[in-house]
């Protein structure tokens, strides 16, 4: 698996842009992401405003983790049968459609009629989520807006799409860079999808403060359309490996958990990222805190959206620019545990400026935990296991942010806010402890540029 006695090369921060293929890539998976993290702060905003519900906002996470447990697996298997490009091409042309759908929906909601469907449906949301709110009078709840069951059932088809792409996006970069320089690719990739999440949520917050809703929408799917004609001349750098052939069986769909299981330093990392997520995660209860503790409407709500992102880019920078770390594993066990710390700071906040400081670093700290772990993931697994142990690996992820966003929904329904974000960060801090001692590969583990797939 590793190669303590290997050199590392000389460092050049800027590798991975030298080559045309993966810049192309990066510059159209980041517009994308600008307008996917756009319209993901609009909806939960949009939701927020119609219903006045905390109990809504966890509803929201949850109709994203359903599609992620129940089709990372067939996804990742997909990502390693067919030609990942073409997957990335055709759902992304999908999620665009997706995008116009609710921008029709917002731009003319005052015309949708209260049909039948649409009324129980709305009734269903409600009685869900009276079983959570303690803390808002029934009578201030609005689940009486048609357009409301429409948003989610867009956005949760858009789960839908996203989920099937993800694997195929995340395992392409290999195919595009010399295997010496995905470390460097993967931080620049990282950087990118930190400044989108940065950019993103501040400007669907400046757009809806002066246009509403439905631009918003709107710029997602003109994103998405960019990202897809960028993607077309991108040529792969290196022959991908041999595709499973014949049929396929649940074993094949499995094959990427096997190969987790076995590797520990992979299980321990993805099961810390998990965890500390699930418990830590307080993205979803910033509409409550703009609100009702720091009253600072949308624009502040876009600016808090933003932090997180502006601390984990300034830290992308600083890994980018510095020799590779020493000792990762170290590294990232800090990390997650300095990351539960700004989460409680952030909890007890009631001043904007120190709410804006705690959430950099969390995006600082998290950062560490994103590129160690992404960088752990390629480099210890052969290509043709990629797509199915990245999907396993997005159940991790992905599970950990949209459970923890209805873990904080439903808690700050039921505890209030303020406690629901302070547990969960103190949480993080016992689980970081607890993995520490239950996997010691995890704290040895070395450079990460010694590293090498098994196959």
């Amino acid at each position: 698996m590793t190669t303590p006695t290997t050199t590392p090369p000389p460092h050049d921060p800027y590798a991975a842009l030298r080559i045309r293929n993966y810049r192309d890539y990066l510059v159209g998976s980041f517009l994308a992401l600008i307008g996917r993290q756009a319209v993901a702060a609009t909806a939960i905003w949009q939701v927020y405003k119609w219903t006045h519900s905390s109990a809504a906002l966890g509803l929201v996470g949850l109709i994203n983790v359903l599609p992620l447990l129940a089709l990372s697996l067939p996804a990742g298997a997909l990502a390693d049968r067919y030609d990942r490009k073409r997957l990335i091409a055709y759902g992304t042309v999908m999620i665009a459609a997706l995008n116009l759908a609710l921008a029709a929906v917002s731009f003319w909601q005052a015309s949708i009629p209260a049909l039948a469907p649409l009324r129980w449906a709305n009734a269903a949301l409600r009685t869900v989520a009276l079983l959570f709110e303690r803390h808002t009078e029934p009578a201030s709840l609005q689940f009486d807006h048609p357009a409301v069951p429409l948003v989610f059932l867009l956005l949760g088809a858009s789960a839908c799409l996203r989920i099937l792409v993800w694997p195929a996006r995340s395992s392409i970069l290999p195919l595009l860079v010399p295997a010496a320089n995905l470390g460097n690719a993967i931080t620049w990739s990282t950087s990118a999808f930190e400044i989108a999440t940065m950019a993103g949520p501040a400007l669907g917050g400046f757009l809806v403060a002066y246009t509403g809703f439905a631009p918003v929408y709107l710029l997602g799917a003109v994103l998405d359309v960019a990202f897809v004609v960028l993607l077309a001349p991108v040529r792969y750098f290196q022959t991908p490996g041999a595709r499973p052939t014949g049929r396929r069986t649940w074993r094949d769909v499995f094959a990427g958990a096997e190969f987790i299981w076995h590797k520990k330093i992979i299980l321990g990392a993805s099961t810390l990222d998990l965890f500390a997520v699930l418990l830590g995660g307080a993205v979803a209860l910033l509409p409550v805190y703009a609100d009702r503790i720091l009253y600072v409407g949308p624009i502040g709500f876009g600016w808090l959206r933003a932090a997180p992102s502006i601390g984990a880019f300034a830290m992308a920078m600083w890994i980018a620019h510095r020799s590779p770390l020493q000792r990762p594993g170290r590294a990232l066990l800090w990390s997650v545990a300095g990351f539960g710390a700004a989460i409680v700071v952030f909890g007890f906040s009631r001043w904007f400026w120190l709410s804006l400081v705690a959430l950099f670093f969390t995006g600082a700290f998290d950062n560490i935990s994103v590129v160690v772990r992404q960088s752990v993931v390629q480099l210890l697994t052969p290509d043709n296991l990629r797509g199915r142990v990245t999907a396993v690996n997005q159940i991790f992820v992905g599970s950990s942010n949209e459970i923890g966003a209805l873990r904080a929904g439903l808690a700050a329904a039921l505890i209030g806010p303020v406690a629901a974000v302070v547990w969960g960060g103190i949480g993080t801090i016992v689980v970081t402890v607890a993995v520490a001692r239950a996997v010691p590969p995890l704290r040895r583990l070395p450079s990460l540029h010694t590293l090498r797939p098994d196959t």
